[in-house]
């Protein structure tokens, strides 16, 4: 459990600079250079993801389960998971109206996939990893409200055609992470 908490750490500590430091982060960007900033921040950010796989399967060898969920709750997590790659799609598709409306998908799709893992797996480990990510995930949704309000940031309308694309990529890639992704990559195939 340990290495499981330091990568959690690491990892979001890397991606909370921003909320709680902004302005030495700022300084420390110019004084080192975007270059190397970016250099320190993907090797920290790669360090705290390898500690987080690794104690997250450390820590799933010997489980202590805290409470037993529902089976009812597999069907909520995959409608949570499926809006919640729509959301990430909405990230990176310019121009969509998901991101007009939400202005920070990421981290709500963040927030949907935690919370979805959480009402699917009742052991230690996977509170600590999802319910970390979940509670990081409001903060870093907060922040990056207050800081668009702060500097009175608009968003674009959005069209018609730029959301049909990225709800189609979201599907596509829920589609092929929960039937083949999920259980190469983390060895539980969702749909048993």
């Amino acid at each position: 459990m340990l290495y499981l908490i330091l990568g959690l750490l690491l990892f979001l500590g890397t991606h909370s600079v921003r909320i709680v430091a902004d302005g030495w982060r700022t300084r420390t960007r110019v004084r080192l250079g975007a270059l190397r900033w970016r250099a320190l921040y993907t090797v920290l950010s790669l360090l705290g993801f390898v500690l987080i796989v690794w104690g997250f399967g450390l820590a799933r060898q010997s489980p202590w389960q805290i409470w037993t969920p529902p089976p009812g709750m597999r069907h909520l997590a995959m409608l949570l998971t499926l809006l919640s790659f729509v959301l990430l799609a909405a990230a990176y598709v310019p121009g969509n109206r998901i991101k007009t409306r939400i202005h920070h998908p990421m981290t709500t799709a963040v927030k949907l996939w935690a919370l979805a893992h959480l009402l699917t797996n009742g052991t230690l480990a996977h509170m600590v990893l999802f319910g970390t990510f979940l509670v990081w995930a409001i903060f870093v949704f907060l922040a990056a409200r207050k800081r668009d309000v702060r500097d009175s940031i608009r968003y674009s309308q959005g069209t018609t055609g730029a959301t049909g694309i990225t709800v189609a990529l979201g599907v596509a890639l829920w589609i092929a992470f929960t039937l083949w992704l999920h259980g190469l990559l983390i060895g539980v195939r969702p749909f048993g």
